[in-house]
């Protein structure tokens, strides 16, 4: 039986089972309330010609396309049956030739992220079933309206059933209570099949509300590309020199491509197909996107897409086993893609000069190979605690961010031999203790903070070389140590961490002193207690008990 949901459009919450049910009821009825006419779907998406082509675009519906382009279904705009050799000549002109700026891949990327929410309703209405038909919803709302006047005539007959003779009243209102339940749910399980009915339509309607906006958001992305289109070049086709590239890599194995600076601004998919490349380099052009294909380049070990228009990574790329290198610096990458912990075969990795608000979680924990990271010129307020086990880290660079502290545990990294954090301003006010336990560490910038103390394990840093500590409100060490270079900052620590260490040792031995000094104290009393203890029973084992005690002998002296 169907259950009792209550279904709303804006929630995508309908049953495709209870629908399904409410139709087989519907047809075991149809003697009273006749055939249910054919369902169809709404809206007609002929009339929206840019919505169509963008949602034929989607790699769900694409590929729908070619796995089963049936020559009977009905004409769908989103589904457009292969065109016939035959008929070509006569087939109107795609969309593209009318609307050239269409075929420009960033212009494509933004109309698909604008009409998300209808591809997604679509995909959940197809699933449902088509929009129900006027016949039906009408029939649907009647039945609901007879079984809300059967169960208040129930409800009346039941109120006004006299109570049996021998029955005790409260005995009489709980039956009452019962059958009335019972009443209750036996219509709501009546009526939940036709609610479906009309809450499908009703998501339908909202749908065909969906269509229309999107198609005017569709119209005036277009209308601001074309904009930007009169006043720049025009929107290039495909480079010739990837053209000769992807016909060479057919004819033979290549192992590096560099296509620095070509002003390139979509790659082909077909580079994913390329597998033998080692070496990529993509920097230096305009790029939007990466395409997902290059997941296929099993063996590369360099790729390099910095200074492009990337604002994010394809999941794809922790498909990169081998990967040794990357480089996407010099982009609008807002976040990192999770997936990137997977390249555990990384030693470099540069994602400086971008708007990275935070770094992976695990980014530590899987990275164990990685020798240089660069996160400089971001937005990153803390660094991942997992960043600590990086053991392998020799080179950090993290300075330009907004960063509050470093990890507490930083102290681990002891293969680092260059850290800087310099210019998070006012961020950055003080460094963990275990700063000193970088004993490999040899160049250091802390410059453009708010740092007024150094820690004292500073001084453990022997094969520190080069140190920046300007633009710092500095106390300790004072600015005239500071002026005399990293000896004297480490020789001025030092001598505070010593300082610091006999004073404890001081403090520490006074401890034990007082101890051992209230030990003997506590000894002595103890003894003293026993001997008296004992004196007094021994007297008054002389004197006997009998006798009563002399009140002078209470007196206080």
């Amino acid at each position: 039986k169907p259950q009792n949901n209550q279904l709303k459009s804006e929630t995508l919450g309908v049953s495709s089972n209870l629908y399904r049910k409410a139709c087989k009821r519907l047809l075991k009825t149809r003697s009273s309330i006749g055939n249910p006419p054919a369902l169809k779907m709404d809206p007609n998406l002929k009339s929206y010609p840019l919505l169509s082509y963008v949602l034929s675009r989607l790699p769900s519906i694409s590929s729908r396309l070619q796995s089963s382009p049936s020559s009977d279904a009905p004409f769908d705009l989103e589904q457009p049956p292969p065109i016939d050799a035959a008929s070509s000549s006569t087939a109107p002109p795609p969309i593209v030739d009318q609307m050239p700026h269409l075929s420009h891949p960033k212009v494509l990327a933004s109309m698909t992220h604008a009409i998300y929410d209808v591809a997604q309703t679509r995909s959940v209405l197809q699933t449902l079933g088509p929009r129900p038909d006027h016949e039906s919803v009408d029939m649907a709302h009647h039945k609901l309206a007879e079984i809300d006047s059967n169960l208040s005539k129930s409800l009346e007959e039941l109120v006004l059933s006299p109570r049996p003779e021998g029955v005790d009243q409260a005995e009489w209102r709980a039956n009452l209570a019962d059958k009335e339940q019972q009443i209750r749910q036996q219509a709501e399980q009546e009526k939940s099949m036709y609610k479906s009915i009309l809450q499908l339509d009703e998501m339908h309607e909202a749908y065909g509300k969906l269509v229309k906006q999107a198609e005017e958001r569709l119209v005036k992305i277009y209308e601001k590309a074309g904009e930007v289109a009169d006043d720049s070049e025009p929107v290039e086709e495909t480079n010739p020199e990837v053209v000769g590239i992807l016909e060479e890599a057919q004819g033979k194995g290549l192992e590096r491509v560099d296509l620095c600076g070509r002003k390139l601004r979509y790659l082909p998919e077909a580079f994913g197909k390329i597998s033998g490349l080692l070496s990529l380099n993509l920097s230096g052009n305009q790029l939007v996107v990466i395409p997902d294909s290059l997941a296929g380049l099993e063996k590369l070990e360099e790729l390099n897409v910095s200074s492009n228009l990337l604002e994010s990574l394809p999941d794809s790329i922790g498909l990169l086993q081998n990967l040794k290198i990357l480089d996407v610096s010099g982009n609008k990458l807002n976040a990192l893609p999770d997936s990137i912990c997977y390249c555990r075969s990384l030693v470099e990795l540069d994602v400086s000069f971008n708007s990275l608000a935070y770094l992976p979680t695990n980014l530590g924990n899987e990275l164990g190979n990685l020798e240089r990271l660069s996160v400089y010129l971001n937005k990153l307020r803390s660094l991942p605690n997992s960043i600590c086990k990086m053991r392998s880290l020799r080179f950090l660079d993290a300075h330009f961010n907004e960063l509050c502290g470093l990890p507490n545990e930083i102290g681990r990294l002891t293969n680092l031999e260059v850290l800087n954090v310099s210019s998070n301003f006012s961020d950055l006010t003080e460094l963990p203790e275990s700063l000193g336990e970088l004993t490999n560490l040899k160049e250091l910038d802390l410059s453009n903070n708010q740092i007024q103390v150094l820690p004292d394990t500073f001084g453990r840093l022997d094969n520190l070389k080069k140190l920046n500590l300007e633009q710092n409100p500095l106390v300790i060490p004072p600015l005239e140590v500071v002026e005399q270079g990293v000896d004297a900052v480490k020789i001025f620590m030092a001598k505070r961490w010593a300082d610091k260490l006999v004073e404890e040792e001081r403090k520490s031995m006074i401890e034990v002193n007082e101890e051992e000094e209230n030990g003997w104290l506590t000894r002595s009393t103890t003894w003293l207690k026993r001997s008296v203890s004992v004196v007094g029973e021994t007297v008054s084992g002389y004197l006997g008990t009998a006798g009563p005690r002399d009140p002078i002998l209470d007196e206080e002296r």
